[in-house]
C-alpha cells in the first residue's frame, strides 16, 4: 500500500494542473465530445457553455459564505481555544489523523458544508501544534467527503411530496434510502476503511508542517481617547445584538420546521456564532478580511464548471451515455453501473442536484423498465456522486482554500482512497444483487 501511495503521489505531482487550468481541460474536453459524439456545432456548444454559466452563480456565493463564515468562527478566541483543546489530546502523527478523521466524518455526515469548514478547521490545528506531514492530514479531512448523509439532496429530493419526479416513481421514504440497514453498514466500513488507510501512511521525509500560525486578530479595546464612531466599532453590543438578532430566527425556523439543516441554515449559524464570540465589529471584519482570500477558487471556478455542465446538458451528452449504460444493464447490474456512470458525469458536473435533475429521469426509466430496485438505484446514484469527488478539486476548493494547499498536495492520497472506497461501494452493489 505504501508502494502505490508513493507511486500515486509523484504521479499526482508529475501531471495533475491545478484546479483553475483542469477546469479549463475538462470544458475543452466536453467541447470537443459534444462537436464529434454529439453532433452539436461549434456554434451551439458555445451558445450551451454561455447559457449555463450563471447558473451557479448563487450556489457559489452560499459555498463562499459557508467558507468565510466558518472560518471566521473558528478565529474566535473561544474556538481557537476548543481546537487548542482538542488539538492537544493528539501527541502523536496516528492520534493527529484518527481525531481529525473521525470530527471531519461525523461532521460530513451531518451536513456537508459543515464537515467542509470544520474538516479543514481542525486539520489546521492539529497540524500546527503534531509533527504531522500537513498534505496528508488535509487528505485524511477531505476523505470523508464522499459519506452521504442526511443532507444529501438526492435522497431527500425524492422523498419529498412533490419532488419533481413524483408521478414516475413516487415518494421513496429515506428508510429505504439512507437508512436502509445496508447503507448504515457501509456508511460504518467507510470509515473504518477511511482510518485504516491513512493511519498506515507512513510520512515522507522531510515533513512538510504547516507555518501559519493560525491565530485570529488581536482586538483592540476602546479608550476614551477614540472618537465616538470608533467607539462604536469597538463596542460590543452591534455584533451581540445582530447575533441574537439571528438565532432568534433560526430558532423559529426550528420550531416550525423541526431540526432541518440546509446550506442556508449553516452559513447562519457560523454567522451568529462567529458574531456573537468575536469581542465587536473591528474584530470581527479584521477576521473576514483574512478568510475572504481562501474563497477565490470557488469564485472563479464555480462558474466554469456551471458552463461545463450546460454544454453536456445542452448537447445531449448526459443521456448519450445513460443511454449506453442502459443499453448492456442487466436488472442485476444497473445499480453497479448507476454508481459508475453517475460517478463519471459528476466530474464534468460536480453537483449532485443538477447531476439527479439531467440524469436521474432517465436512469429512474430504465430502473422500473429493467425490474431493478428503485432505492438501490437511487442510493447508488447518490454514492456515484459522491465518490468521484475524491479526485474533483470542485468540492476540496473551500477545504484547500483553508489549508493554504493546492489539489496537487492531496490528490496522491485521494486516488488511493478512490479505488479504495470504490471497491468497497461496488462491492455493496454486487452483493446486494446476489441476494436478491
Amino acid at each position: 500500500m505504501e508502494t502505490i501511495t508513493n507511486f500515486s503521489t509523484r504521479l499526482i505531482h508529475r501531471y495533475l494542473p491545478s484546479a483553475f487550468i483542469l477546469a479549463l481541460l475538462l470544458t475543452a474536453i466536453v467541447f470537443v465530445l459534444g462537436i464529434f459524439v454529439a453532433g452539436q456545432s461549434p456554434v451551439q456548444m458555445v451558445d450551451y457553455w454561455g447559457t449555463g454559466f450563471p447558473d451557479l452563480f448563487k450556489f457559489a456565493m452560499e459555498v463562499s459564505l459557508v467558507l468565510l463564515t466558518g472560518y471566521v468562527l473558528a478565529m474566535a478566541p473561544l474556538v481557537q481555544r476548543m481546537l487548542s483543546w482538542l488539538a492537544g489530546h493528539a501527541s502523536t502523527p496516528k492520534q493527529a489523523l484518527a481525531i481529525t478523521i473521525i470530527t471531519s466524518f461525523v461532521c460530513y455526515y451531518l451536513n456537508w458544508g459543515f464537515g467542509m469548514v470544520v474538516g479543514a478547521i481542525i486539520a489546521r490545528e492539529i497540524g500546527r501544534r503534531v509533527a504531522v506531514h500537513f498534505p496528508l492530514i488535509v487528505a485524511a479531512a477531505y476523505g470523508g467527503e464522499l459519506v452521504r448523509g442526511p443532507s444529501s439532496s438526492i435522497p431527500l429530493i425524492i422523498a419529498t411530496p412533490g419532488h419533481f419526479m413524483e408521478e414516475s416513481i413516487g415518494i421513496v421514504p429515506m428508510s429505504q434510502t439512507l437508512y436502509a440497514p445496508w447503507n448504515l453498514l457501509l456508511t460504518g466500513m467507510l470509515l473504518l476503511a477511511l482510518l485504516v488507510f491513512f493511519l498506515i501512511q507512513r510520512q515522507p521525509e522531510p515533513i512538510e508542517r504547516l507555518e501559519d500560525a493560525g491565530t485570529g486578530p488581536e482586538p483592540h479595546r476602546a479608550t476614551p481617547a477614540d472618537a465616538p464612531v470608533d467607539r462604536i466599532e469597538l463596542s460590543r453590543w452591534p455584533t451581540l445584538l445582530l447575533g441574537l438578532f439571528i438565532l432568534t430566527y433560526l430558532g423559529q425556523q426550528f420550531i416550525r420546521n423541526g431540526f432541518s439543516v440546509n446550506i442556508n441554515i449553516v452559513i447562519l449559524s457560523f454567522m451568529a456564532l462567529g458574531l456573537l464570540l468575536h469581542h465587536d465589529a473591528a474584530s470581527y471584519t479584521e477576521a473576514v478580511k483574512k478568510a475572504i482570500g481562501a474563497t477565490h477558487g470557488i469564485v472563479v471556478q464555480f462558474p466554469l464548471y456551471a458552463g461545463i455542465a450546460g454544454m453536456m446538458t445542452g448537447s445531449g451528452l448526459v443521456t448519450l451515455l445513460s443511454n449506453a449504460i442502459i443499453s448492456v444493464a442487466t436488472p442485476q447490474s444497473f445499480p453497479l453501473l448507476t454508481f459508475l456512470s453517475a460517478g463519471l458525469v459528476n466530474l464534468f458536473i460536480p453537483s449532485g442536484g443538477g447531476q439527479w435533475a439531467i440524469q436521474g429521469p432517465v436512469m429512474m426509466k430504465a430502473a422500473y423498465a429493467l425490474g431493478a430496485d428503485p432505492a438501490q438505484t437511487i442510493m447508488a446514484f447518490t454514492w456515484g456522486d459522491g465518490w468521484t469527488n475524491q479526485i474533483q478539486p470542485f468540492w476540496a476548493l473551500p477545504l484547500l482554500g483553508v489549508a493554504g494547499l493546492t489539489a496537487r498536495d492531496i490528490m496522491g492520497y485521494l486516488l488511493v482512497w478512490l479505488a479504495i472506497s470504490g471497491v468497497l461501494i461496488a462491492g455493496t452493489f454486487v452483493l446486494l444483487s446476489m441476494m436478491g
